[in-house]
């Protein structure tokens, strides 16, 4: 067994540390939500307005709360405005699995960003 002594942290150490991970969710939280917008299904407007309003920054949990929205996550055609297979030759980013779709376009910016939180 290795006894080790005369070892003192910053009594803030936990006080800080704790600080450090809460601005580093907030980071997190508020990019997956900014960086999802182009990717969310958008008619009125509405889905979109309900992960700003149902997502605590800094929680880990980003929550879309409009009633259809699990439907459109897993089922949405992509046909509507900037919709994936949109009509008339104006096609966008927005249709089905919007975050796991985003998180594979921009993954490495989050994580970079990041590392600024350190």
């Amino acid at each position: 067994m290795i006894h080790f002594t005369g070892i003192t942290f910053d009594p803030n150490f936990k006080e800080n540390a704790e600080k450090n991970f809460s601005q580093a969710q907030q980071y997190i939280d508020s990019e997956v939500l900014r960086l999802s917008d182009p990717y969310v299904p958008f008619d009125t407007g509405m889905l979109k307005k309900s992960g700003i309003a149902g997502t605590v920054l800094g929680s880990g949990v980003v929550e879309y709360t409009a009633p259809y929205a699990r439907k459109q996550y897993y089922e949405n055609s992509g046909r509507g405005k900037e919709g994936l297979q949109a009509s008339g030759g104006i096609t966008g980013l927005r249709g089905k699995l919007w975050f796991e779709r985003m998180k594979a376009d921009h993954k490495k910016e989050i994580l970079q960003g990041l590392k600024n939180f350190k």
